[in-house]
């Protein structure tokens, strides 16, 4: 038996070359995270001179409908640093938004921070469960119907009909079927997984069926490529060539659309949280808009535009797994 040898020059380059890669999709992921914190700060900067050029003395704008007195007067300049010059100022802000303090809200009489942090968790729940049942639906959808004519004309149709009917019209729809009628799930809670399954529907279906829509002719254009054939010729079953080879060829659209599109479902939970009664930052934003509450609103901006770089960078790592092409060009430096 005898040992095989890679000879030097040959196992040199190779070498090289998942050195290469690796430090290609480093570099890759470093730059993005170095976008997403630029973003950040340029969403954080406007929120402070959203704050600093509001009609009306900043201490009014911060006070929203509370009744203005010496005593909190003199408490918002202080933590604020409005006797400070503006660069000290916004030094002091970015560094607070940093470590994570908002400051506080003079309408709730609690700090920021706090009322974020104890709305924030079923607001991403419900969202998450969005995010599921739209690619759950889209997958299930495009890899049934594909290249079928008759499905694919019903699907069609449904994700018409899905696309456009309001999410809040849905949700009440589920809820007088689904809950006063067949009473399998509750009303309005937030407890259980049960309590989240309507919602969800009702955020999430109208998304799946815009991805359907893209992933299903991109995946329709997969199924003719010269690599479908060639995996037919192996016998392999129709539903494993769909699943296994046609969606990774077709996903890259469909990924750049959700990525674009997941925004929206932090909208779109503002209004379904009101339908199914549910706590959330759809409720907290709705009442700090309408009692100018500007720090709750300026910190859900925030959060909003972090949770967008968060995404869009996912998206870009997914790019990188899905499509190996992108890995080479990484590798060279986005030379062809």
């Amino acid at each position: 038996m005898t040992a095989k040898v890679v000879a030097p020059e040959t196992a040199a380059p190779i070498a090289d070359s998942e050195r290469g890669g690796r430090s290609g999709i480093t570099k890759t992921v470093v730059l993005r995270v170095i976008t997403g914190i630029g973003v950040l700060w340029g969403a954080t900067t406007l929120s402070f001179l959203g704050v600093r050029l509001a009609p009306g003395d900043t201490v009014d704008v911060l006070l929203g409908e509370q009744p203005r007195t010496p005593e909190v007067e003199a408490a918002i300049r202080a933590e604020w640093g409005l006797d400070s010059p503006a660069v000290v100022q916004y030094a002091r802000y970015l560094w607070n938004v940093v470590q994570g303090d908002f400051g506080r809200s003079y309408v709730l009489q609690r700090p920021v921070s706090e009322v974020i942090g104890s709305q924030a968790g079923p607001t991403l729940a419900l969202t998450g469960a969005a995010l599921l049942v739209a690619l759950v639906f889209a997958v299930v959808v495009a890899t049934t119907t594909a290249q079928r004519r008759r499905s694919r004309a019903i699907a069609n149709a449904v994700e018409l009909a899905l696309v456009s009917t309001p999410a809040f019209w849905l949700g009440i729809v589920l809820l007088s079927v689904f809950s006063f009628q067949l009473k399998i799930f509750p009303v309005a809670a937030n407890k259980g997984l049960a309590a989240l399954v309507l919602p969800a529907l009702a955020l999430g279906l109208s998304l799946g069926a815009v991805i359907s829509q893209v992933l299903r002719d991109g995946l329709e254009r997969a199924l003719d490529e010269p690599f479908a054939v060639t995996v037919r010729s192996w016998s392999v079953r129709e539903s494993a060539l769909r699943l296994r080879h046609g969606l990774r060829h077709a996903a890259l659209p469909a990924v750049t659309l959700t990525g674009w599109l997941v925004g929206g479902l932090l909208g779109g939970a503002v209004i379904i949280e009101e339908v199914f009664g549910r706590p959330g930052l759809g409720r907290v934003t709705v009442e700090a808009v309408l009692a100018q509450d500007l720090p709750v609103v300026v910190a859900v901006a925030i959060l909003s535009a972090f949770v967008y770089v968060v995404i869009s960078t996912l998206v870009d790592l997914l790019y990188l797994w899905l499509d190996p092409r992108l890995r080479r060009d990484s590798r060279n430096g986005g030379q062809r």
